[in-house]
Order: C-alpha cells, then structure tokens, then sequence
C-alpha cells in the first residue's frame, strides 16, 4: 500500500496481477474505514504503517491511531481486519496496533488534508 511512503512487502510466489488486484481492492476496503472523529478514511489520513502479504495470502497489517487515547482504539482493529478479509483472496489478517513512530499529520494524503482543509 503506498501510503506516506510505506511499500508492501509481498510474497514472491503471487502473480503480478493478483498481488495488484489484491492491493486495489485492500486500498478500497480500508478507504471504507473511518475514524470516528476525524471524516477522512484511515487510508488517507495514514494510519496504515506497514502491509505484509505472505505466498499463503496472509496478510499482516500495521496501523496507529492519531492519538493514543482514541476512544475507539479497542474496536478500530477489528474494524480494518472485517474491511481486509472482505478482500477475495485473502486468507487471513492479523492488525497490530503501533505507535511508533507516533502519527502526525504529515502522513496524511492530500486528499485527507484538503477534505479537512488541512492547508
């Protein structure tokens, strides 16, 4: 997933054009995912770190939140593992949830900074 500069690291035995089937449509589930006090998804908004998909497709996500304190931080998890398993060809998610390095607004897509109008 190419958010803020973060690169997926993708089993080396998938077909191209799954892996770029797969990635389009996870980049389409998480985009229906929002956190609850800020109207942008958590796509554009940058609180993916890392995606991992494994030969098995299991995929492992690497999220945050834009605080620690959030109030939904023990739902949101889940959340994003129902949107990923929604993906076809996805056999398994695992979310972590990291805070390091800590989330700012610089990760946020122009997108997400015009729609809060971010400028």
């Amino acid at each position: 997933m190419p958010v803020a500069g973060v690169q997926p690291t993708i089993g080396g035995d998938l077909p191209e054009s799954e892996v770029e089937r797969i990635t389009s449509d996870l980049i389409g589930a998480l985009k229906t995912v929002y956190d609850p006090e800020i109207p942008v998804d958590i796509y554009e908004l940058g609180l993916i770190y890392k995606v991992d998909l494994d030969d098995d497709r299991n995929l492992v996500i690497d999220m945050t939140l834009t605080a620690p304190g959030c109030p939904v931080a023990g739902e949101m998890p889940g959340w994003v593992e129902n949107a990923a398993r929604s993906v076809e060809g996805i056999q398994d998610v695992t979310v972590n949830m990291v805070f390091d390095p800590p989330w700012d607004a610089t990760r946020m897509s122009e997108e997400a900074q015009v729609a809060l109008n971010w400028w």
